[in-house]
């Protein structure tokens, strides 16, 4: 049984082979295919500790569009939020549902849970590590990368080194795509996910630029990243970061250094006039609404990929 938590803990081969098969899952549902309910039957779990749109409807929706069905599992609604061990919870729903998706604060939350589980776990986000989101961003890029495979492209992140940033080097040291990242002294990607990431992108040949220039990160970029400067948790720090990332915000100006075709992309929600300018998130470069609707079917090839 294989969970998904981490990119990290897949091949490039099986990576590839999960993006190919959200391309054909997204021209089936186009489709009308009758041959689209691979998961007629199952059901998954959704344990939710943080609040979503896009993580909560994509997962719901899809599961449903496969075949099967989802049950929402707040943290208020379920007794793992009133105390009870991960532990009981794993082996409990093992015996309800064919996998479980969370959505929590703690990495060490995800990893429990998989490890006494009995079924596939997806990593629908933690406070360290967003796959999903960047399995999503990998289909939308090699959607718009103009017939060049993810190898030949740049993405250029600015901004905090957080989960997103975090799973976006590791999306480069496992597929291969070149990544560019340019944060604030303080806010760093952690130096083992560095350590990690540069040795495995050497193996591949892959550019992995660290920095704290946006305009040097942007330079000759493909597809312009960026997110929130304070994430779900950390609203008492907004004040602080606002003044740490005042020259991170993604302008048009900013846009300007990058190859004259760039995509802008975020992974939502966006706070327009903080991490980026109204004029970028909902100009002609801005590609973000095709990003989240691939959210959809990248996770319906990963349910497919851990419960057909």
């Amino acid at each position: 049984m294989k969970d998904f938590i981490a990119l990290r803990d897949y091949s490039q081969d099986e990576l590839r082979a999960i993006l190919d098969l959200a391309t054909v899952l997204k021209r089936e549902l186009r489709e009308g295919s009758v041959n689209h309910q691979k998961l007629k039957g199952k059901v998954l779990g959704m344990i939710f500790e943080k609040s979503s749109t896009r993580t909560r409807v994509s997962f719901e929706t899809g599961i449903f569009q496969l075949g099967g069905m989802g049950l929402f599992l707040s943290s208020a609604d379920i007794q793992m939020g009133r105390g009870e061990p991960i532990k009981d919870t794993a082996q409990v729903l093992s015996r309800y549902v064919d996998a479980i998706m969370i959505r929590t604060f703690a990495h060490s939350t995800v990893e429990e849970l998989a490890r006494h589980a009995t079924i596939p776990v997806i990593n629908g986000l933690s406070d360290l590590l967003h796959p999903c989101q960047v399995l999503s961003d990998m289909l939308t890029m090699m959607e718009y990368s103009g017939g060049k495979t993810l190898d030949q492209v740049k993405i250029a992140y600015i901004g905090d080194g957080n989960n997103m940033a975090n799973s976006l080097l590791y999306g480069a040291a496992t597929v291969g795509y070149n990544i560019a990242v340019a944060s604030p002294s303080g806010y760093t990607i952690p130096a083992d996910i560095i350590r990690d990431c540069q040795s495995r992108a050497t193996k591949l040949g892959v550019d992995i630029v660290l920095g704290d220039d946006p305009a040097a990160a942007i330079k000759d970029a493909d597809f312009v990243y960026t997110d929130v400067w304070a994430s779900m948790g950390q609203e008492s720090e907004q004040a602080k970061r606002v003044a740490a990332f005042a020259n991170y915000t993604v302008t048009a100006d900013l846009m300007k250094l990058a190859k004259p075709d760039a995509k802008f992309m975020h992974c939502l929600p966006a706070h327009r006039g903080e991490e980026v300018s109204a004029e970028v998130c909902d100009g002609p470069q801005s590609i973000i609404y095709d990003q989240a609707e691939n959210r959809l079917h990248a996770q319906k090839a990963v349910m497919v990929h851990l419960m057909a």
